[in-house]
């Protein structure tokens, strides 16, 4: 691909990005993104064959720029806990600079097997990466704690997906509180 293709490419993908988020996969037509884009219609189709294909495309470099940070992240951070906060920060931060987006999440076509195949290697790369942090700490069942780990974060994205007053002070709450109920339990916070 050229230069000139590749950034036709990004456009396309930006625009998708955002018209998803706004109206959900099902709401959007093709003509919505590629007036955002500013190309012609037949233009999107030199790149993608159809909605669902573009669609995947959009969802595959969210997920893996998501994976990509995170694992930067916690390759920065010494230490278990240090590197717990790395994970629920970038969590949550990911939900938090999307929130205006949210219909990319349940506004999706749910019965693309190409999709949810991805979706499957995206959440096994994600545990796989909370795991690794857990067993370099020497936690016993470190793949239930990924999961019991994650499971915490995953809630706490619909409060910020839903909550349209959620602010960057209750998030960096949240992280905190959770990083520590997943340490040490609900003990601390009744003594």
């Amino acid at each position: 691909m050229s230069g000139a293709q590749r950034e036709k490419h990004e456009a396309i993908l930006d625009s998708a990005f955002e018209i998803f988020g706004q109206k959900g996969f099902y709401e959007t037509k093709i003509s919505d993104i590629t007036e955002h884009a500013g190309i012609a219609k037949g233009t999107m189709y030199l790149y993608f064959k159809s909605k669902e294909e573009l669609f995947i495309a959009v969802t595959r470099r969210d997920w893996d720029t998501f994976l990509r940070n995170l694992n930067y992240r916690v390759k920065h951070a010494d230490g278990l806990l240090p590197k717990l906060r790395q994970v629920a920060e970038h969590h949550l931060e990911y939900y938090y600079e999307r929130k205006s987006h949210g219909k990319l999440f349940f506004h999706a076509p749910n019965n693309d097997s190409e999709l949810m195949k991805m979706m499957h290697g995206f959440l096994t790369r994600y545990m796989a990466t909370v795991k690794d942090v857990l067993e370099e700490a020497g936690m016993p069942d470190p793949d239930f704690y990924a999961k019991a780990f994650i499971g915490m974060l995953d809630r706490l994205k619909m409060d910020i997906l839903f909550e349209g007053d959620f602010t960057r002070e209750e998030l960096e709450l949240r992280v905190d509180q959770t990083v520590r109920l997943f340490l040490r339990g609900s003990e601390g916070e009744l003594n």
